[in-house]
């Protein structure tokens, strides 16, 4: 590991993750490495939702040229 960081955790929320740690029989720095690299990917999965209704065109694309049955 490269950067090491200082967090401040609330009460309830270090007993859990000493908690889940020692059940889970692993470092408390693991589960929090995991948690950020799952939250990392999950942010790039949803990248595209930032163009949600940004797109023009008819409601119903059924309704374009080309596409619509005899």
């Amino acid at each position: 590991m490269s950067h090491t960081i200082t967090v401040r955790l609330g009460r309830e929320l270090a007993e859990w993750l000493e908690e889940s740690a020692r059940r889970a029989g692993v470092p408390q720095g693991r589960i929090v490495r995991e948690q950020l690299e799952k939250a990392r990917s999950a942010s790039r999965r949803q990248a595209f939702l930032r163009l949600a209704g940004t797109v023009r065109g008819p409601r119903d694309l059924s309704s374009r040229k080309g596409f619509s049955r005899p």
